[in-house]
């Protein structure tokens, strides 16, 4: 190993100044339990001197049984002319009893003299005072360098003297920030390696993405000597983002063998990045590196061909080591060897002169001609190779649907849907209420099957896609609808395509559903049973 790096997560306090992110305190705390199991060694929970919501969340984390992170508390150095003993921002990162503290505090001469409107000295004497006080009751410190690298291309002579400041105060670390994302790697690295030369305290690096080189940047600085990486799940942070940890933490030990986490911890990464996500009501891109769907998917004939033989021709490392897995996409660009693939995969005999295998070539031919997309549609695919092999149980059919749709002049639009299903030789009949009309039909399709299937709780809709095939036919054309679902472990993305959008979103969520309930298991033929099972009995 190439040394010891730290995490220092800070998802729920700059992530969440991202556009877009907001996080509830019970959010902040199911995340916080999974940045743990993941293990981050610090976990910044928030600012307690700046809103009550952080005030809450530092109050009951303390009700969890965290096994490795350090519960960190976010503040700025006191206030010019204050004693730090004074500072209510200070003593409200005490009140709350947090572990770390990492506190701010300004590197740039300009933004002394044009932010906080005071002295290059009692700055000096702001950062001292806040550490020494801090430390002296017990915390372990964390002194963030607020843009010290533009203030050390500014004024190196100041910036340096500012975190030596902090450094003779006892600071435990000391955290170079590239607060408006604007330095190039090349510059991060000579002026890391300056600082390691300069003093002896424990260097971090705090990056932003404005430039799309967060990731790039805390690199360069673990390289030059820093031993702790800042940055947030999913990139999240103001403007472009911060520094992206589940790229960060991969590249550190897969590629610079660096100790970061273990190995069965890296191999969650790819379920705590979904699970972030989902919590924080962000779609996360299937392109995103390590972790996204389409991080080891492959498309073309000849790719795929490869792989079959070696998947390092066209993979720089095993997706399973992050917790992702290999895809292949079937279209119309793909080759025999893409369902060659698929077919080994689901351990099916992919056979060309085997009859099963010729009508599915044909059916799936057919479909992508009536406007079916199945590379962007695993779920839909794998449910016809099953289909075509004899190898899928029909777990439900459908009877019938209704869907009602009432507008009132001063009232929203209601949508209610009827659905009519039979179960295993029975007839299930609900009615539900949605936001629209197909979240109305997924709502009434789960009441039909959850008695049945439990389970079907822990997934649900996280995209929904429509798009017009034939725009020159205006409202006779066909629509093709993609539906992505998740159950928090995976995600799965079905398609359906019909002149009638309903009748379209109806087989992409059939899919959902039916390709769900593969890995389900039927709790019970009765009714009652699984009533019972639910705690919908009373006793």
């Amino acid at each position: 190993m190439a040394g010891t790096v730290k995490i220092f997560d800070t998802t729920l306090r700059d992530g969440t100044q991202g556009e877009g992110v907001s996080l509830s305190v019970e959010d902040k705390l199911k995340i916080a339990q999974k940045l743990d199991a993941l293990g981050v060694s610090y976990i910044e929970g928030g600012w307690p001197g700046s809103n009550n919501k952080d005030i809450e969340f530092f109050m009951r984390v303390k009700e969890l049984k965290l096994s490795h992170a350090k519960i960190t508390a976010f503040g700025s150095t006191r206030r010019k002319e204050t004693l730090a003993e004074n500072d209510p921002n200070l003593n409200r990162i005490l009140e709350v009893g947090v572990q770390a503290a990492a506190i701010f505090g300004k590197s740039w001469d300009f933004q002394v003299h044009t932010a906080i409107q005071t002295t290059l000295e009692e700055n000096l004497a702001m950062i001292y005072d806040s550490v020494r006080f801090l430390k002296n009751n017990g915390l372990e410190v964390i002194y963030d360098a607020e843009h010290f690298f533009d203030g050390y291309k500014s004024n190196p002579e100041y910036a340096l003297a500012t975190i030596k400041k902090a450094e003779e105060a006892g600071a435990d670390w000391i955290a170079l920030c590239d607060t408006n994302g604007g330095t190039l790697p090349h510059e991060i690295s000579a002026i890391v390696t300056k600082v390691t030369s300069t003093i002896s305290c424990p260097i971090g690096i705090h990056a932003h993405n404005d430039c799309e080189l967060g990731v790039a940047n805390s690199l360069a600085a673990v390289m030059a000597g820093a031993r702790q990486v800042q940055g947030t799940i999913n990139g999240y942070g103001e403007r472009c983002g911060n520094a992206n940890l589940v790229s960060v933490i991969p590249n550190l030990q897969l590629k610079l063998k660096y100790d970061v986490i273990s190995a069965e911890q890296l191999a969650s990464l790819s379920t705590v990045a979904r699970y972030v996500s989902e919590i924080a009501n962000m779609h996360m891109p299937v392109n995103q590196p390590y972790v996204g769907s389409a991080a080891f998917a492959h498309k073309g004939g000849i790719h795929v061909s490869a792989i079959l033989r070696d998947s390092s021709t066209y993979e720089h490392i095993k997706p399973e080591l992050v917790g992702n897995k290999q895809r292949v996409l079937v279209s119309e660009l793909a080759g025999q060897s893409n369902l060659v693939f698929k077919t080994q995969e689901l351990g099916l005999d992919f056979d060309t002169n085997n009859q099963q295998t010729k009508q599915l070539i044909e059916q799936i031919k057919e479909m992508e001609h009536q406007g079916y997309q199945f590379e962007g549609a695993d779920a839909t695919l794998e449910l016809l190779i099953r289909d075509a092999y004899g190898k899928l149980e029909e777990v439900f059919t459908l009877d019938s649907f209704k869907i009602m749709v009432a507008k009132s002049a001063d009232q929203p639009v209601l949508s209610e849907a009827i659905v009519k299903v039979n179960v295993h030789g029975k007839t299930i009949y609900n009615a539900a209420e949605g936001n629209g009309p197909v979240n109305a039909l997924d709502n009434a399709l789960r009441k039909c099957l959850v008695e049945y299937y439990p389970d079907i709780n822990n997934m649900h809709l996280s995209d929904y896609k429509v798009r017009v095939l034939d725009e020159k036919d205006t409202t006779a054309a066909k629509v093709r609808v993609l539906i992505e679902s998740t159950d928090f472990n995976s995600t799965w993305s079905t398609v359906g395509v019909s002149e009638n959008i309903i009748e379209a979103s109806w087989h992409a969520l059939v899919d959902s559903i039916r390709y769900a309930l593969l890995g389900m298991t039927r709790v019970a033929d009765k009714p009652e049973e699984s009533r019972e099972r639910l705690g919908l009995v009373n006793h």
